[in-house]
């Protein structure tokens, strides 16, 4: 089906949780920035998307050097990411233009694959959306007013990115007031009163927020 594509890539982190001062997006991966990798899956999975990547104002410099650098900057376009993940994707979407499928996604799961770029789009293009998951592998406990009790791991699913939806769902859904329980987009959605439709993630679509996770990180890339 020949429809526009778009990829909002969402990179607000601080890197507070990583102990450094440089925003995680732009920390080194094999001697190139994590959000390197993240722009390359996406450039990969299709050649006619167009990115719309959201950045820190203090960081856009940086972000259009790592463009300039590695990409056809008339494919990318940079806005000011908001107060939050919700005001930040809000301000990336004022930029989506015509019909179109959206991908939104973590800058810092650049471990993302092409494959399932284009698992999300096909299956967009038959339910309207597609949110990647992976199983629980934990046990499970919830938080009750009475102390707590056990969940059954089975109906437990872990979400990812790209969170995919027709533009015509995911832009209307994006006028509705904030909320605190929006953590992503398909919370948006849901709250807007739409259905959300899971396929199954990837293992190695990891965020990268720890130290630890930067190492496994180029495990994963020197053993593909």
């Amino acid at each position: 089906m020949d429809i526009s594509k778009y990829a909002v890539i969402v990179a607000g982190g601080a890197g507070t949780r990583m102990g450094t001062t440089t925003p995680k997006q732009f920390l080194l991966l094999n001697g190139k920035p994590l959000l390197y990798y993240t722009l390359k899956a996406f450039f990969d999975a299709f050649a006619d998307i167009q990115i719309i990547l959201v950045l820190p104002e203090e960081h856009i410099g940086t972000g259009q050097e790592i463009i300039d650098a590695y990409f056809d900057h008339q494919r990318v376009s940079i806005t000011v990411g908001g107060r939050t993940r919700f005001h930040s994707v809000q301000n990336g979407l004022r930029l989506v233009l015509e019909e179109s499928v959206v991908f939104v996604h973590d800058a810092v799961r650049c471990l993302v694959t092409p494959t399932l770029i284009r698992n999300c789009f096909e299956a967009t293009l038959s339910f309207g959306s597609a949110v990647p998951v992976i199983a629980c592998k934990d046990s499970v406990r919830i938080l009750t007013d009475e102390g707590n009790e056990m969940l059954r791991r089975e109906m437990v699913k872990l979400v990812q990115t790209p969170q995919t939806f027709y533009s015509k769902i995911l832009l209307p859904a994006f006028q509705i007031d904030y909320k605190d329980k929006f953590t992503d987009e398909a919370s948006v959605v849901e709250s807007f009163g739409l259905k959300l439709y899971l396929i199954e993630g990837e293992e190695e679509n990891i965020k990268i927020t720890h130290p630890a996770d930067l190492f496994l990180a180029e495990y994963i890339l020197n053993t593909r």
